[in-house]
């Protein structure tokens, strides 16, 4: 796969946080030092989710923009490796051998301070090490990646998100959070109620967060474009699957099929059942007034 080796970066980089974007870049520069491409592995589904199916983990970053973000990082390839009983099962030390000596050629493996790999989570820097001074390849680590006296990860992202606090979860992404995707078609429902939506599907995943929100929406010609959403079930109208819907004030285009990103500003309210239809649009538009109250009072930042 890389024939005259590599720089290797390992890590679920879900969100490619502050820490993330640190251990990316330092692969890429130490690539380019010695010409060869820079690989940043990672794995979907993610170990806890195929771990614990039942309860997994929130995703901040669906596989696509992952992979989007890395290349735009820099990376000249990403491997995304399926995660199955497979590769669970593979000790750390096959896992270095045959993936990372034999596919990719690795020169370098670069790692941040916490990533354990291998069946039992037994493969760390001391046996890439060991292994590195057998096989020829140089491991190391960079330092843990602090922001505001915090360790920066995804689990604080999360949790950040899932209170509401997008400004703490912006200093640790660097970055205002986002979800893009390509615009389906849904019900319809929210035309004949006077709201037509953008719906996004959420992959599958579990989401980082659910209710109603003033949100921008960005792509396809749209900068900032100031909406209102709603992520999740949809409990009145019966719905199962996690489904971002936005709502575009002032807009009469034609979104299906484009891909857009829809930016999180604030949290307005947690999702709510009604008795009928009447009574969710009266709640809808409080909620699109509120929105628009809320993104008029919240200076627009540069998104990435």
């Amino acid at each position: 796969m890389c024939p005259q080796g590599s720089v290797v970066c390992i890590g679920a980089f879900d969100g490619l946080h502050l820490g993330h974007r640190a251990l990316v870049r330092r692969a890429v520069e130490r690539a380019r030092a010695i010409g060869v491409p820079a690989v940043a592995l990672s794995f979907e589904p993610l170990p806890r989710e195929f771990f614990q199916p039942a309860d997994p983990p929130p995703r901040l970053t669906l596989p696509r923009a992952k992979f989007e973000g890395l290349r735009d990082a820099g990376v000249d390839v990403v491997g995304l490796l399926r995660f199955n009983a497979r590769l669970a099962s593979m000790d750390a030390e096959r896992f270095v051998r045959e993936v990372l000596v034999q596919r990719l050629g690795a020169r370098e493996i670069w790692i941040g301070p916490d990533f354990r790999f291998g069946k039992g989570r037994t493969g760390d820097l001391a046996l890439l090490q060991r292994l590195g001074a057998e096989l020829g390849f140089i491991a190391d680590t960079i330092p843990q990646v602090m922001v505001d006296g915090e360790r920066v990860s995804s689990t604080r992202i999360r949790g950040a998100l899932q209170t509401g606090d997008f400004d703490t979860a912006a200093r640790f992404l660097g970055r205002r959070y986002a979800i893009a995707g390509r615009v389906v078609r849904g019900k319809q429902l929210g035309r004949t109620l006077g709201y037509p939506t953008a719906n996004l599907r959420y992959g599958g995943k579990r989401p980082p967060l659910q209710g109603i929100y003033a949100v921008r929406v960005h792509g396809d010609g749209l900068n900032a474009h100031a909406s209102v959403a709603s992520f999740g079930t949809r409990p009145t109208v019966e719905g199962i699957e996690p489904l971002l819907e936005a709502h575009l004030f002032d807009f009469d285009g034609d979104l299906y099929g484009r891909r857009i990103a829809v930016e999180f500003v604030a949290h307005l309210r947690d999702e709510l059942t009604f008795a009928d239809l009447p009574s969710l649009v009266v709640q809808m538009d409080r909620d699109a007034a509120q929105a628009r109250d809320v993104l008029s009072h919240s200076p627009h930042q540069a998104f990435a």
